[in-house]
């Protein structure tokens, strides 16, 4: 029997709508080693007004990443030539996401990736040695063990490199001669020992704004990248249907058959850009958490509160409980963020509770679990 697999990649999940846009995509230019031309690249992370035909079927392109399309635009372009891309801007801005999306349409693979972290080292990026053929054999093309980065040039695919400032700042600038020269050289291969990047490599590149300083990238290699940030979601409504998608994914997933909750994800929308921007609908000033609010976070309360009603409740998100998986995602940096919560369901949710009643009303009543 055959288990599911926890999280498909992206080329698993969107299978069917990649080989319509393969189908729909010739005789568009496209780079050279690409799957897809940059139009069907943006189709597949814009989403497409009309279904695209494939063969006798109609397929419906959905919108996939909800937020800046002029940046999409640029990324793609910017892969398209040789200058890295680096994605930068708070936790949880759907930056992971949209390099795997990129991988997906680009390369038809999502999984050649580098996850920075301080314990990386440059031969988790480039290559290492499986030692018994080494000994056997001595330095050969036999005995080497590619990593992402001698993938992505000898394949011609991307590289994505997570959390790129948690990895020491040695070990980031062996991407500048890469990046530069689009050439590795293998010392022990001796003559031999030059790979040179095919047509179709490039680098994705992630950053936290939150980890500058941490192991700062040199301007080198800032040089040999096109930045661009991504920004929290400004519109309340658009942070709402996020919310409801990315849970509505992880509950099929899960195998949770409930609809969803409008109006949990709508005070969870609220919620979360009224305290990461400091000031309420009506203008009313709010002291910011220490704590990530992103939009992310927001996904992770909303699908806890949803799986606490199917196994343990009736099945309808309870407005408490929302509230006591809202403290355990603020409060985890600091135990002053659970006063700021507290200020703000006293003045702004009690405020909006008496004006709009419903939801809100036992929302604010559900304050007591703040405690």
């Amino acid at each position: 029997m055959e288990h599911p697999i926890l999280r498909p990649r992206a080329e698993q999940r969107y299978r069917e709508e990649l080989e319509a846009l393969r189908a729909w995509d010739e005789g568009n230019k496209k780079p050279e080693n690409w799957q897809l031309s940059p139009k069907a690249v943006r189709l597949f992370i814009l989403g497409s007004p009309a279904p695209v035909r494939c063969g006798d079927r109609s397929v419906t392109i959905r919108k996939k990443y909800l937020g800046n399309d002029a940046l999409v635009e640029r990324c793609i372009i910017t892969l398209a030539g040789n200058r890295g891309l680096m994605l930068v801007g708070e936790p949880g801005t759907a930056k992971t996401m949209l390099s795997e999306l990129l991988s997906a349409a680009i390369s038809g693979c999502s999984t050649n990736t580098v996850q920075g972290t301080a314990g990386t080292t440059e031969d988790m990026i480039k290559y290492s040695w499986n030692y018994a053929l080494l000994l056997a054999e001595g330095p050969s093309r036999n005995a080497l063990v590619p990593s992402p980065l001698y993938v992505g040039m000898e394949k011609g695919i991307l590289t994505r490199f997570e959390e790129i400032t948690r990895t020491p700042a040695e070990v980031q600038d062996c991407l500048i001669s890469v990046l530069s020269d689009k050439v590795m050289n293998i010392p022990e291969l001796g003559d031999e020992g030059l790979l040179f990047a095919r047509q179709g490599f490039n680098v994705i590149g992630t950053a936290n704004t939150r980890d500058k300083g941490v192991n700062e990238m040199s301007s080198a290699l800032k040089r040999r990248f096109n930045f661009e940030t991504v920004r929290p979601v400004g519109d309340v409504a658009l942070e709402k249907q996020i919310i409801l998608n990315e849970v509505g994914a992880l509950a099929e997933a899960a195998g949770i058959p409930r609809p969803l909750d409008e109006e949990a994800a709508e005070l969870l929308a609220v919620t979360y850009h009224e305290l990461r921007e400091g000031v309420s609908a009506q203008g009313q000033r709010i002291e910011k958490p220490s704590a990530v609010m992103s939009t992310a976070e927001a996904v992770s309360v909303c699908f806890q509160t949803l799986m606490t009603a199917w196994y343990y409740g009736d099945g309808r998100m309870d407005e408490g409980c929302l509230v006591e998986n809202l403290v355990g995602a603020v409060a985890k940096e600091s135990r002053e963020d659970l006063g700021k919560i507290e200020d703000y369901f006293s003045t702004v949710v009690r405020d909006r509770a008496q004006r709009e009643g419903g939801a809100w009303t036992r929302y604010y009543e559900a304050r007591r679990k703040l405690r």
